[in-house]
């Protein structure tokens, strides 16, 4: 009876959708990739595909001399050497598109895994619909420190959120005063509506009472709005010491051009990233962004302490889908290397397993000369956020991002106060 019983459940397991890879390695596996395609922040969605497809690419090829966790041999070697296919969406920066779309992923497309989705708010509505049918969720890109506090078992994140960067634009501020001398006593902060816009502003103004700073304006603005006029009206009324904004890219595009025809002269401007790191910014905007300073979590000035950023780079500019040969940034540089956490999790898991996976996940530990972020490395906490993220702050400087803190990590000198706009040529 007992043998009976032992073989019937091998059989059971053995036709289990999900049955362990050593018992039948699938040819290949399917992720669900979810990015803004279309919209005013299309570029950073096809962006971040484009270094989603270009891991991909180096995993499936096999062949490669970059020191990655994958690709020496051709697909995943912990399954038999499956393949990664690709399944893309545009959820156009819509939650309740994101949402859809998350769940005909799983249902129809029958994906093994869920990647994306740059906006937190769409990211948050996608990651329901995962933790709700029990499937492993990887975001690499969104910033909202709410994603990792709501006690989700299926989702992780390896990148900062706001928290992470916000407390590097702080320490920075305090760095400042006692490298220049300077004091620095009043901020101003506006921010658009959606969940990355008030999360971001929360947590700067619990910082700024904490460093002992005045917030002396705050304000939220519609999303996507088509006119700042009246925000920057108050902003140069109250005239604080540092502006720190949190907006995509149009928005951005907005607040510049209305800061200039208001003549609206900030002391210093440091951005949440976002619109400010859009690879259009600098295109669009031109010496009017010079001076402005971004948190990120990339650089690529620090390609002599980190290696692998150069080749990685020349991949990225050689992609078909990279019209005139477009460094990597902020980004796609957080989507790649994401995503190779991902297919290192899979492919450590040796299996398809949603529950395999998530194990996997938990149980990383990818060192930092694996990377092309300064990060210490990358270890999940219980949340799913990942402990060994670093933020750096960038600034424009003759046109291009260059490094400004920490001092240590700095490619250059911080340019302080801004330049006022009658004073510009």
């Amino acid at each position: 009876m007992r043998r009976a019983i032992g073989l019937l459940s091998l059989a059971l397991v053995a036709l289990s959708p999900w049955a362990p890879a050593q018992a039948q390695a699938p040819k290949e596996v399917v992720i669900g990739i979810l990015y803004p395609l279309s919209g005013p922040v299309a570029q950073v969605g096809i962006d971040s595909v484009n270094a989603v497809k270009m891991a991909v690419e180096i995993i499936n090829s096999g062949g490669s001399t970059l020191n990655l966790p994958l690709g020496k041999t051709a697909g995943l070697p912990g399954l038999g050497g499956a393949k990664i296919r690709l399944v893309i969406v545009d959820h156009q920066g819509k939650p309740d598109v994101g949402q859809a779309e998350a769940e005909r992923l799983i249902t129809q497309e029958k994906v093994h895994a869920l990647y994306g989705a740059y906006f937190s708010s769409v990211t948050a509505t996608a990651s329901q619909v995962a933790e709700r049918y029990g499937m492993p969720y990887l975001n690499a890109e969104s910033s909202s420190p709410g994603l990792t506090e709501r006690g989700f078992k299926w989702f992780f994140r390896t990148s900062p959120h706001d928290g992470h960067f916000s407390v590097a634009m702080f320490d920075f501020m305090k760095d400042l005063e006692k490298r220049r001398g300077v004091k620095i006593k009043t901020l101003g902060i506006m921010h658009e509506d959606t969940l990355f816009g008030v999360d971001s502003a929360k947590v700067q103004e619990e910082l700024a009472k904490k460093r002992g700073y005045n917030v002396v304006v705050k304000m939220a603005y519609r999303a996507k709005t088509t006119s700042l006029d009246a925000e920057v009206g108050k902003l140069k009324a109250a005239n604080p010491d540092v502006f720190l904004p949190t907006s995509y890219t149009s928005d951005a595009f907005i607040f510049v051009k209305t800061a200039k025809n208001l003549d609206y002269n900030p002391k210093m401007l440091i951005a949440q990233n976002a619109g400010w790191t859009d690879p259009s910014f600098l295109t669009e905007m031109g010496k009017d962004a010079e001076g402005h300073i971004t948190r990120a979590p990339f650089a690529l000035d620090m390609a002599d302490k980190k290696p692998m950023i150069k080749p990685i780079n020349e991949l990225f500019k050689k992609l078909k889908d990279n019209p005139g040969g477009r460094d990597i940034s902020d980004v796609p540089a957080r989507a790649f290397t994401g995503f190779v956490v991902l297919a290192d999790a899979i492919n450590r898991a040796k299996s398809v397993n949603p529950e395999e996976i998530r194990k996997a996940l938990v149980a990383t530990n990818m060192p930092p000369k694996q990377l092309i972020m300064p990060w210490s490395g990358v270890r999940f906490d219980e949340k799913g956020q990942n402990t060994g993220v670093r933020a750096i702050l960038q600034q424009v400087q003759k046109g291009k991002y260059a490094t400004i803190y920490p001092f240590e990590l700095a490619a250059a000198d911080v340019v302080y106060p801004l330049t006022p706009w009658k004073d510009r040529k």
